[in-house]
């Protein structure tokens, strides 16, 4: 017995008149996820000058949500997707995680009001593809009652070991899985790793250099990536079902040179972007998470030498074929979408 769903059924609707499911993905570009706090009226006032500066606005239900503000988060919610318009910026919310008393009215009461609006459920703490079932299936039920014309996508948080370790079983749940962030701090937590910090690396998770001719003298401590290995996994998975990885929260405000490395270093793995929590780092996800100029122009030399991305050419001394063509098209591809948004940076890569 499969414990998946037949080919010939996997893109049929789980409810009478849901829609369809995509095929694939749509094209855009969410290089930052930017948290903001729905029940909060300052910022509610700001969100009109807020939403262009972002690729995504995602309203905040969960972690950080006091529990006796839960409601007034949902209802905020609902009044920032109906008095805004959003255009070419995405309309995320997190809900409430599957086993608290909060996320039954969060889904319920958001598609019923706002659903034609919203592009994309968060869903914390994702254990197995049996989370994502069970809100796929009351998603396409809702959508049905209240002629939600897109579907509505799913993006899991990857912050159990449980979820780890079912990482793709996660990813082939669905084709309204839209893709997977990596959740450090409860992630830390469900592993028992003994740190208190919110993302980024730990200045005991290092490696010493050899020592020199005098033993005694100091050596040099490389602090290592505590996430290297976590994000590798989860951005196989997702490349491997089409879906879209990317980093989480960093904590700290006030490092953002800590900050820039570890988005840096999730960007060179695969992610598509990670999550602003504060308005600093929405400019560090924007300059991180777009190709730098020189690599789509080099990218661009590899393309124009090897149009049918076949054969072997050598540019500036170095040898391309067809795998370094491959790489070249996901920054030239990567650089376009950025500029289809970004006029600065469409003249910048001269697209």
């Amino acid at each position: 017995m499969t414990a998946t769903r037949t080919p010939a059924k996997h893109f049929a609707p789980l409810a009478i008149g849901a829609p369809e499911p995509f095929r694939a993905l749509p094209v855009r570009l969410e290089r930052m996820i930017h948290f903001v706090p729905p029940h909060n009226a300052k910022i509610q006032a700001k969100l009109g000058e807020m939403i262009p500066k972002v690729d995504v606005i995602l309203g905040n239900l969960e972690d950080a949500i006091p529990a006796d503000q839960k409601e007034a988060a949902r209802h905020g919610f609902i009044k920032m997707a109906r008095d805004n318009d959003f255009g070419s910026t995405g309309l995320w919310t997190r809900i409430n995680c599957l086993n608290s008393p909060w996320v039954l009215d969060d889904i319920i009461e958001i598609v019923s009001n706002v659903g034609d609006k919203l592009d994309v459920v968060m869903l914390p703490k994702v254990e197995g593809p049996w989370d994502i079932h069970y809100l796929d299936q009351l998603l396409a039920q809702l959508e049905a009652r209240h002629a939600v014309a897109k579907p509505i996508l799913i993006h899991a948080i990857l912050e159990t070991a449980e979820g780890v370790k079912n990482v793709e079983a996660i990813a082939a749940a669905s084709p309204r899985m839209h893709g997977m962030s990596l959740g450090p701090a409860d992630l830390a937590a469900s592993r028992g790793m003994k740190t208190t910090r919110v993302g980024g690396g730990h200045p005991d998770y290092a490696v010493l250099a050899d020592p020199g001719a005098d033993a005694a003298a100091p050596r040099a401590a490389y602090q290592q990536d505590l996430w290297h290995y976590t994000v590798g996994k989860m951005v196989d998975a997702c490349l491997a079902y089409g879906l879209k990885p990317f980093y989480g929260p960093f904590g700290d405000f006030a490092d953002l040179a800590a900050c820039e490395s570890q988005f840096r270093n999730a960007f060179l793995q695969g992610c598509l972007g990670a999550w602003s929590l504060h308005p600093s780092q929405i400019e560090i996800a924007k300059r991180v998470f777009s190709p730098d100029a020189s690599e789509v122009a080099f990218a661009k030399r590899i393309l124009e030498a090897m149009p049918d991305g076949t054969g072997a050419v050598m540019i500036d001394g170095k040898m391309q074929d067809d795998a370094t063509w491959k790489q070249a098209k996901v920054i030239v591809d990567l650089a376009r979408v950025v500029a289809a948004k970004d006029a600065e940076m469409a003249a910048v890569y001269g697209l």
